[in-house]
């Protein structure tokens, strides 16, 4: 019984959330609604027994990508107008959109209906051990069978990390580069100036 409420919960929380994402005025509000929406679908996962895909959702998508969302619609200077203007121009298009992507659900649906499509036999290489958790069996998966695999994306990913670190400290023209040793080398009374101004004088600057 607790499951079922749960469920319910989880769901419709994170209907709600996503409906809130995509009608909230304020685009901060949106990405606040798209963090919670995605903490309920990882409540969902860990009902299914993806604990692993629940600690995905939450590392990666809440903690990278929703919060660096959030940061980027924070510091950017956002015209609200425009973007009206730009959703009113642009319904249309959704809406063509959203009725295709209806269609492909409801065709999907009745052909799931109709008769499961049989690709073959299940690979019960990798299928998990009896009382073995779903993160440990991944574990397992990964640093045996996929070994070289796991290996090779995080040498991609290395590498996209050194490269995005190289195009960032390229010299360019215009842009004043740090002296890391002398900013921790400056001292207190070389960096604050106590002034004493006359009254309505004001401060030069």
């Amino acid at each position: 019984m607790i499951h079922v409420l749960a469920f319910y919960l989880f769901a419709g929380l994170m209907l709600l959330a996503g409906l809130l994402t995509i009608t909230a005025r304020n685009p901060v509000h949106a990405v606040l609604w798209l963090i919670v929406a995605f903490f309920n679908a990882a409540g969902l996962m860990v009902l299914l027994g993806a604990e692993f895909v629940a600690m995905l959702l939450v590392i990666v998508y809440v903690g990278a990508v929703a919060v660096l969302f959030l940061f980027v619609v924070m510091m950017l200077d956002i015209d609200f107008a425009t973007l009206r203007a730009g959703f009113i121009r642009n319904f249309p298009l959704g809406v063509l959109i959203a009725l295709v992507l209806l269609g492909e659900l409801v065709i999907g649906i009745g052909a799931e209906r109709a008769g499961a499509i049989r690709l073959g036999l299940p690979d019960v290489a990798g299928q998990a051990p009896e009382g073995m958790s779903n993160i440990a069996a991944i574990g397992a998966l990964l640093y045996s069978r996929y070994l070289f695999l796991f290996e090779a994306a995080g040498l991609i990913l290395l590498v996209a990390m050194i490269g995005a670190i190289v195009l960032t400290h390229r010299q360019r023209g215009g842009v004043r580069g740090q002296n890391i040793s002398k900013q921790v080398a400056r001292r207190p009374e070389e960096a604050t100036v106590n002034l004493r101004p006359e009254v309505g004088a004001g401060v030069k600057l």
